[in-house]
């Protein structure tokens, strides 16, 4: 199988499984919970299985969901799954902001690096928006699941997070060609 599919798959399949069965239940968490728990689990294993290593996003991501998802299912409380992806966002945004005070370089360098090589100053303007957004896309989630529906922050957690994120990194493109470094 194409690993770019595979990747997309283990990235996205868990998500997608979450929305199948939230709807196929008639919008009810308890039962699109559980199954979104165990794809993510299987996803992170098949990332284990093809590449001998774990990310440490996916994996961060794959003990919040189980973490918050059993907390929903065990305390009937829908308020756990709601404010994952805050608290993702705000660690990625604090790991980002604090992470100059451990480290040399910013921490992007460090988990890109290998990927994009670009200048100091252009690691430090990436590094800062990444944070800006991580912080305003926390400050957003709060924001839907404290004033709509549950249906509606579901479809915002579908159909809006991540569109929000693919246009926001579509937009750093530019600095990105404008820092890079020419091997």
């Amino acid at each position: 199988m194409n690993k770019s599919l595979l990747k997309f798959i283990t990235d996205f399949g868990p998500l997608l499984i979450f929305f199948f069965f939230y709807y196929d239940s008639n919008k009810d968490l308890k039962v699109a919970i559980p199954p979104f728990i165990i794809a993510t689990i299987i996803s992170l294993v098949v990332v284990w299985f093809l590449e001998k290593k774990i990310p440490m996003v996916p994996l961060l991501g794959g003990v919040l969901i189980t973490l918050f998802g059993g907390l929903t299912i065990y305390f009937d409380n829908p308020v756990f799954i709601y404010i994952k992806p805050t608290i993702i966002n705000l660690l990625f945004g604090l790991a980002l902001l604090f992470g100059k005070f451990f480290t040399d370089e910013p921490i992007l360098k460090k988990m890109l690096g290998k990927s994009i090589s670009l200048t100091n100053e252009g690691w430090e303007i990436l590094n800062k928006r990444w944070m800006i957004f991580f912080f305003v896309v926390a400050i957003l989630n709060e924001l839907v699941w404290r004033t709509q529906s549950e249906e509606f922050w579901v479809n915002f957690k579908v159909w809006g997070l991540l569109p929000i994120t693919f246009i926001f990194t579509a937009f750093q493109v530019s600095i990105i060609t404008k820092h890079k470094i020419d091997e």
